[in-house]
């Protein structure tokens, strides 16, 4: 494979701060879903992990509210008091429970490290509506606690929690001088991260109408608590459909893939895994041994190729790429400007100039033989790429090189622009995009990396793909084609020896809440970070990963009736 990826090594400085503003925060806190489930059978308890979680606030000096360990909840919030105006609000996303689910009961937990003499409630979050002009108004109150206990709290939601959907909640407090804080969904102990208990008596008809709240918890409240204050009665308006939230599935288009390989629901579930000269340079054997850890085949694979064309490496689709795809499997050809045995580095000018025509047009001329649709991406993460040239000279380079392949009747392939997605070079993707009519899928590369780039954050899913998903529905670019993620992958918690397998389980709810993401390719490999007793970015490090990453596979979202899943 390519020389790539040296951002890896970069510590990312001072961390991705914004000023998150109480007028705008439903945005954020919708975009940046993503989930775990437990199915459970009825009458069991439905733990579900939060997936977004942040402190509005209108103190613009607060930074990333949404990567914080813990959530603060302050006093007077909209009073101009220069020190608060902060409230918790978390996001959870149901996909399992049962439609006829009898007498469903919801149960917020959160964790604090002491005691606070202050009193909160939960309230049904309007964050999620358009951006008001001043602090919107509290949603309905949902239960209070009175007197903060160390430990875990409980609040009953059953009001707002009735089925499936996302489900968003706004913490606050009354008035006083205490902030209150608790643990959040970046916390490093995952045992003390947010969470919805959501349990339910059977299937069943529903009966004509629920019970009052204060006769629903299934489990004694502590002793800290008190019964809810709001009344009975007082039933909150149904939570209101984000713009971003996944869509239910069209039991008509599912099956059904587009000519630009976009699926009618769900994601493809995609995989990057190299091979080397010890194991024959199989390219074949490097996906399918994967396939058998984790018990199903992959719908894409990902292959990197230079300008030889030559041998596997430039000569593409090779005898291994070819076998996939008689079996089902969907091509993704990244395509790279220089050659990889010799370490020769092309500039965009090479390209652009006619130099490498002959090697453009013989790869055009075997992906118009291949006949049918496939990915190619040329020069992924090309702000990476210094001594190729501009950004300028980048979009020169795609342009010609679609053209020719346009020039050569490559009709079938389906053009993927894969940026890293770094906060640090937003100034750049709009002069590294070619234009709608040169790209069909926009990708970039999020991961999770945690201390392989010298950072100390644990970001969960929705966190490590939904900050440049967000950038793109805020700068229109792509807008209305469908989104990749190229590459995507997560370290370990060398102090939480199951956190990479939760990340996985956790994964497929992140996608659903991030819809216009239609493919997730992992790249199973160390890249340019080393393989250490702290990092390690491998999928199937170890049986608990592999175990994560088969249940992550085994997600109906992600298991297309077309492609490499059937």
């Amino acid at each position: 494979m390519t020389s790539r990826g040296l951002h890896r090594l970069i510590p990312h400085r001072g961390g991705r701060r914004k000023a998150v503003m109480l007028g705008v925060i439903g945005t954020t806190v919708v975009l940046g879903l993503g989930a775990t489930m437990v199915p459970l059978l009825a009458d069991d308890d439905l733990s579900i992990a939060v997936v977004a979680d942040t402190t509005a606030t209108a103190v613009p000096q607060d930074g990333d509210n949404s990567v914080k360990t813990t959530l603060a909840t302050c006093p007077a919030p909209c009073d101009g008091n220069p020190r608060g105006a902060r409230e918790a609000v978390l996001t959870f996303l149901v996909t399992s429970l049962p439609a006829n689910a009898v007498n469903v009961r919801a149960t917020l937990r959160v964790h604090a490290w002491q005691k606070f003499q202050a009193t909160v409630t939960a309230h049904e979050s309007r964050l999620d509506a358009a951006p008001p002009a001043r602090c919107p108004p509290l949603g309905a109150a949902l239960d209070t606690v009175s007197g903060v206990a160390k430990g875990f709290n409980e609040w009953d939601v059953s009001g707002l929690v009735t089925g499936n959907g996302i489900w968003t909640l706004r913490r606050w407090r009354r008035p006083g001088w205490t902030a209150v804080s608790t643990a959040s969904g970046e916390n490093r102990n995952a045992d003390l991260r947010p969470r919805l208990a959501i349990s339910y008596d059977g299937v069943g008809a529903r009966p004509p109408s629920a019970c009052p709240a204060s006769h629903r918890r299934r489990r004694p409240p502590p002793a800290a608590r008190r019964p809810p204050t709001v009344s009975p009665s007082a039933r909150p308006s149904p939570a209101r459909p984000s713009p971003t939230s996944p869509p239910p599935a069209d039991p008509g288009k599912c099956g059904t893939v587009s000519a630009k390989l976009v699926p009618g629901c769900g994601a493809w579930w995609g995989m990057y895994s190299p091979t080397n000269a010890a194991a024959g340079w199989d390219h074949g054997k490097a996906i399918t041994d994967v396939e058998k850890q984790v018990g199903r085949k992959f719908d894409v694979v990902h292959r990197y190729h230079d300008f030889s064309n030559t041998g596997s490496n430039g000569a593409f689709p090779d005898e291994f790429q070819q076998q996939q795809m008689r079996d089902g499997r969907l091509m993704f050809f990244a395509w790279e400007s220089r050659v990889f045995s010799s370490g020769t580095v092309l500039t965009w000018k090479d390209v652009y100039s006619g130099r490498y025509d002959a090697t453009i047009d013989a790869v055009a001329g075997r992906i118009r033989a291949i006949g049918q649709p496939v990915f190619i991406g040329f020069d992924h993460e090309p702000e990476d790429e210094p001594a190729k040239g501009s950004d300028a000279d980048f979009v020169r380079a795609w342009r010609y090189v679609h053209d020719r392949f346009a020039d050569a009747k490559a009709d079938n392939a389906v053009w993927v622009w894969t940026m890293m997605g770094w906060s640090g070079h937003y100034d750049r993707y709009a002069g590294l995009y070619p234009g709608d009519h040169y790209v069909d899928w926009v990708a970039w590369d999020p991961y999770n990396f945690h201390v392989c780039n010298g950072s100390t954050v644990w970001k969960s899913p929705s966190t490590t793909i939904g900050s440049f998903y967000r950038w793109l529905d805020d700068n229109g670019i792509g807008a209305g084609k469908p989104r990749m993620l190229a590459e995507f992958g997560t370290n370990m918690n060398a102090a939480d020896p199951n956190a990479k397998r939760r990340w996985f389980e956790e994964f497929p709810a992140a996608l659903k809440a991030h819809p216009k993401i239609k493919a997730a390719i992992y790249f199973n490999s160390a890249g340019m970070t080393k393989t250490t007793s702290t990092c390690n970015m491998m999928m199937n490090q170890d049986a608990a990963a592999v175990a994560g990453f088969a249940a992550a596979g085994r997600d109906s979202y992600l298991r297309q009736p077309t492609g490499g899943s059937r």
